[in-house]
């Protein structure tokens, strides 16, 4: 594998009114390196420049998965908790990016949505999935790091408490077709029909009004995040723990973590 296709990259294409963002790194998951992350900003604000594009699809290259969260050895350099810090600013401004675009964001879901690719599928304005796949954070049975408050309360607002404790303390993959009822995945499609779904809901939205739709996600995001308090102790206590330095390990050496709780 080259290195640029071990790096990976995010694509953007614009057809008509619709912008395409495509995480293209087949042979892991699509699981995002920093530069893939830096792809994503920047094709977010090429769209926020151009005002032809009237809704944004975003799906993972090769039909495995949507995003399988970020690429292990990017953790592999930690070294204290404030690494930790860092890290989850960046995942925040780059997940913001797309919550921060003012028109309708649809995220298409094949296979895996995990970690950050859970993340960046939750600030999408909708969600189409394929049957079978799963949607979910287990960090509590890989890494053993945890999540920022700001991204914490995006998943509590769309599936709600009960579901993100399942997620995250269970560290369960949830199917899509459990989480159809609460309107956090719009609907299953199967897959030779998803294309055409996709067609179908971005003709929808395109054709209407820009203004009342961006005034709408403005004031819903707004909602959202009106409570903001600093996190930043918990976080550098778990990334900078022996735990989490373990399950990066373990992880990479393709074992069970040996958790001590410090």
């Amino acid at each position: 594998m080259s290195d640029s296709a071990a790096d990976g990259r995010v694509s953007l294409t614009i057809e008509g009114t619709t912008a395409h963002i495509t995480f293209d790194r087949p042979a892991a998951r699509n699981a995002m390196t920093w530069a893939m992350y830096e792809g994503l900003k920047q094709a977010c604000a090429s769209i926020a420049s151009n005002d032809a594009v009237r809704v944004v699809v975003l799906r993972g290259a090769g039909g495995k998965a949507f995003i399988a969260g970020t690429d292990i050895s990017e953790f592999q350099s930690f070294e204290t908790g404030a690494d930790g810090i860092d890290y989850e600013r960046r995942i925040g401004e780059y997940v913001g990016a797309v919550a921060a675009l003012t028109v309708p964001t649809i995220a298409v879901v094949e296979g895996w949505a995990v970690g950050g690719g859970m993340s960046i599928a939750s600030v999408c304005d909708f969600r189409l999935a394929t049957p079978g796949a799963r949607f979910g954070v287990p960090i509590a049975r890989t890494l053993g790091n945890c999540l920022s408050q700001a991204n914490l309360r995006v998943l509590v607002a769309m599936i709600g408490v009960p579901m993100v404790k399942r997620m995250l303390l269970l560290a369960e993959l949830v199917p899509a077709e459990e989480l159809t009822a609460s309107g956090y995945v719009l609907k299953t499609v199967a897959a030779q029909e998803l294309d055409d779904a996709v067609t179908a809901l971005c003709e929808q939205l395109s054709g209407h009004a820009p203004m009342t739709m961006a005034a709408s996600k403005a004031v819903v995001g707004r909602i959202v995040s009106n409570y903001e308090d600093d996190d930043q102790a918990i976080i550098e206590q778990v990334y900078g723990s022996a735990d989490f330095r373990e399950g990066v390990t373990a992880f990479v050496s393709r074992r069970a973590p040996l958790w001590t709780g410090r």
